[in-house]
């Protein structure tokens, strides 16, 4: 557990991605049972790009730990993780999912904001973008990056234009 707890910090407290997926690794090797191990290095993965390997991980995670109560954690990474692959519709589905389970989890909101613009379903979008800014009034398109580690050029972009679309400010 502290393995993955480190892996976790390492990744969003300092910004060493590869770092924290190298930790959540040995995690795992340690003990394959361990769901927070398997869910946030999937997480990691798909900030990282890594979109099949990070389905695979999420999955396996919720097969091991079905009613864990940071279901909301797995079911977000499996939002980013489509988002990230271009599935917009599944990765709304998925972030209302966890939406529904943490209400106030700005990721999922963000998502949903996104994907439905880059859906052109500019309605919901609009709806996830007054909600986006009731949770983070100070959410910006110039702060997207340190709220949110992308790590490729590409998925950053799309999912900043998504936000955009939806009517985040610069």
């Amino acid at each position: 557990m502290a393995l993955t707890r480190a892996g976790h910090a390492l990744a969003h407290l300092a910004g060493d991605v590869d770092g924290g997926i190298a930790l959540l690794d040995r995690a795992r090797l340690l003990n394959p049972n361990l769901a927070p191990a398997w869910f946030l290095g999937g997480i990691l993965r798909a900030l990282r790009g890594e979109t099949d390997a990070a389905i695979e991980h999420l999955t396996h995670a919720v097969r091991l730990s079905p009613l864990d109560p940071e279901m909301f954690r797995m079911q977000v990474g499996m939002a980013l993780a489509h988002f990230v692959a271009g599935r917009f519709d599944a990765a709304s589905v998925w972030a209302e999912k966890a939406l529904r389970n943490l209400p106030c989890l700005l990721a999922s909101v963000a998502l949903i904001a996104a994907s439905h613009a880059l859906s052109g379903r500019m309605d919901k979008a609009k709806q996830a973008m007054q909600r986006l800014h009731e949770l983070d009034p100070s959410l910006r398109v110039s702060n997207l990056k340190d709220w949110l580690p992308i790590q490729r050029p590409e998925d950053f972009a799309r999912f900043a234009d998504g936000l955009r679309l939806a009517g985040l400010p610069e």
